[in-house]
């Protein structure tokens, strides 16, 4: 698939860097997303069996996956994540690119949302915009928002690349370091910035 990904522009970031609310907005403005999370959720649901082999039938309760037991393990031991990570992604890939493979013909931009984009180098997509937040601030927003002690939240911030080392690698940096209507003002130059871009195509 010669032109596969020829319109996707990756949006990725790191654990509570806000790239949900980037999300939304992209949303508001028309923009065809692919969300990974989603496809991953509805692929835990339809591999129940799988799961259950991998990491016990405890991680399965009515026919769906407790997610929060599942997660428990899945950020406190590299092994399991490991294991985790080798069931889905293909799984998870093969998805994206049935549904990449539909956007693209539209020959308009789209986003895939890849949280862990640079983990699993995956995915063969040049455009890459990461929403950035220091870490000092993403710690301090899992521990608000979810009730994280700080052992907790630093357990998922280093089941993930730095932010640092993400926003290097990224072809577009939006901070979302300030507050809304600054992070609305940076996600309105990202959107001119790839219709720019897109527009001679």
């Amino acid at each position: 698939m010669e032109d596969l990904y020829r319109y996707a522009v990756v949006l990725t970031g790191g654990i509570a860097t806000g790239k949900s609310t980037v999300v939304e907005l992209l949303e508001k403005q028309n923009f065809n997303i692919i969300d990974a999370d989603k496809v991953a959720h509805a692929i835990l649901d339809l591999n129940t069996e799988g799961i259950a082999m991998l990491f016990g039938e405890e991680y399965v309760k009515k026919g769906f996956i407790d997610r929060k037991a599942l997660g428990s393990i899945i950020f406190s031991d590299e092994q399991n994540r490991k294991k985790l990570e080798n069931f889905l992604h293909p799984l998870i890939k093969e998805e994206i690119e049935k549904q990449s493979a539909v956007f693209d013909k539209h020959q308009i931009p789209y986003i895939v949302d890849i949280p862990l984009f640079f983990e699993t180098k995956n995915y063969d997509i040049k455009e890459v915009a990461v929403v950035y937040a220091p870490l000092k601030v993403q710690r301090k927003r899992l521990m608000s928002r979810d009730g994280f002690s700080q052992e907790e939240a630093n357990n998922r911030l280093n089941a993930q690349i730095s932010i640092e080392l993400k926003k290097a690698g990224s072809t577009f940096v939006i901070d979302n370091s300030k507050d809304f209507i600054h992070l609305e003002a940076e996600v309105k130059k990202f959107i001119n910035h790839i219709r720019s871009k897109h527009a001679s195509k």
